[in-house]
């Protein structure tokens, strides 16, 4: 039965309840949210588990990573600290006193300016998220709140601050501002007007060169948090990763760089490179994404299949790869599978900016080239451009972390039949592409070639499932 202890000190009435559920609530602000503690006590005092992941989390906490604990203490009812954005989450509550708490929001987008104000004694908590600015009224004599905190402090680290007094937040201080002590520097901080509002994390697109990283500039353009990567600016498989970046600074990585030559991965060099590129490299970039709580996205093959199932292959499916290069995607999606926030983008037949089957077949038939293709390898082409949307998409929304499959629309074909459409949208006899087996088309093949999956199709439900339908068709490449 929950009841409640009533102290008094130095003139102040406060109540800690006792025996409350742990339990939720939200606030204006997004991801802003506070906890009610259970804080079980008697004659003797009281206790809380102040801090408890695995309960917290079930209940929506985000899982933050604190890297520090921090203890703020205060002498005296009405010392108040300015309004901070700091760019870190923190995780604050009271060990003794009490405490008015404002929060304003002070990041880019739709809800900056939203102000939220509560109380706060031992059996309440709060979670600040990175960019929400923080504020504290003591209510109580010897007051002490404890933060939390995921990141280190950095004399380079950038933050916003509101005034207290500012007319557009409006908060109703229960002790005014002109009878309790503030610092000076807090007196003098701008108005919600002048304030620079607290960027998001940033966003790391690697192999920003590559069919997909151009398609994936074009998605997300020159925001100022997006940072584009190369090879000759960010090697995945150069020893030194780990200590490339300041990391904690991000919050997603986009993984466009991948080794992808099929047929040269069966060769003793190929096979080395690929390796490289698409395990080893992958790995730090696995261990820096835990390490560092981030978002890692990975772009993954049907090759990671053997091609023999008689229906489209869905994520769960048992990976069964036939040749090198989809040994070594099979063997990058079990790696990033390890990552607490990742997103592996299963996709086949990737056409983008750049050489590629579609502009092959269309040179062919603009030379008066008749073609052979193969005809028993059977899926889905997918444009870059629906796989960066398809990227944005899921991590806008914040989807399920997982496995998805992501191809362009439309019915399954054959490599022929592409072909085939492919001079037909270009205004040239679709039969002049004559149908030839795997086995015909590389007869005469004098280097190593990969087995390819015969069947490349992929089941699409569960990315329609989170909203998204991939807009590409053979006809908007040439028309557009």
């Amino acid at each position: 039965m929950a009841w409640k202890r009533s102290t008094r000190r130095r003139g102040s009435d406060a109540v800690t309840e006792y025996g409350k559920q742990l339990a939720v609530t939200e606030t204006p602000i997004p991801g802003l949210v506070v906890f009610n503690l259970p804080v079980h006590g008697d004659a003797r005092g009281w206790f809380k588990e102040n801090w408890q992941r695995e309960k917290m989390t079930a209940l929506g906490l985000p899982d933050f990573g604190p890297v520090q604990n921090n203890i703020s203490f205060n002498d005296a009812v009405g010392t108040t600290r300015g309004i901070h954005a700091e760019p870190w989450d923190k995780w604050v509550s009271v060990a003794t006193g009490r405490i008015f708490g404002a929060w304003v929001d002070l990041r880019e987008g739709s809800t900056f300016g939203a102000v939220y104000t509560t109380e706060l004694d031992p059996s309440k908590a709060i979670f600040v998220p990175r960019g929400v600015g923080n504020s504290y009224q003591t209510l109580e004599p010897d007051t002490a709140y404890t933060y939390l905190v995921n990141d280190h402090w950095s004399p380079t680290a950038a933050y916003s601050f509101l005034n207290l007094a500012d007319e557009t937040a409006g908060i109703d201080w229960p002790i005014p501002l002109s009878e309790v002590e503030i610092s000076e520097k807090d007196k003098n901080h701008p108005r919600l007007a002048d304030v620079t509002p607290i960027p998001p994390k940033k966003t790391l697109i690697i192999g920003s060169n590559g069919q997909l990283g151009k398609a994936l500039r074009g998605e997300y353009g020159d925001a100022p948090h997006i940072e584009y990567a190369d090879r000759t600016t960010l090697d995945i498989t150069d020893p030194g990763l780990e200590s490339a970046r300041r990391w904690r600074d991000y919050g997603t990585i986009i993984n466009a760089a991948a080794y992808t030559k099929v047929d040269l991965a069966e060769a003793a060099d190929g096979r080395r490179d690929a390796w490289a590129a698409n395990v080893t490299g992958l790995t730090a970039l696995a261990r820096i994404a835990t390490t560092h709580a981030l978002t890692l996205v990975h772009v993954s093959s049907d090759y990671v299949f053997d091609g023999t199932s008689e229906r489209p292959y869905r994520e769960d499916d048992p990976l069964c790869p036939l040749g090198v290069y989809g040994q070594t995607k099979a063997a990058g999606d079990q790696i990033i599978t390890t990552v607490p926030r990742h997103y592996i983008i299963r996709t086949s037949w990737v056409i983008g900016d750049g050489n590629n089957f579609v502009r092959t077949m269309a040179s062919l038939a603009e030379r008066d080239i008749n073609p052979k293709v193969v005809n028993d390898q059977t899926g889905r082409l997918t444009f870059t451009t629906d796989i960066a949307a398809g990227i944005h998409h899921l991590i806008d929304t914040q989807a399920p972390y997982g496995t998805y499959n992501l191809t362009s629309a439309g019915d399954p074909q054959s490599w022929a039949d592409i072909a085939r459409h492919v001079f037909e949208l270009t205004g040239h006899d679709p039969a002049r592409v004559t149908d030839v087996s795997t086995e015909e088309y590389f007869a005469s093949a004098t280097s190593p070639v990969a087995p390819r999956p015969r069947n490349s199709v992929l089941d699409l439900d569960k990315i329609h499932a989170t909203g998204f339908t991939p807009a590409g068709r053979l006809g908007q490449y040439f028309s557009g």
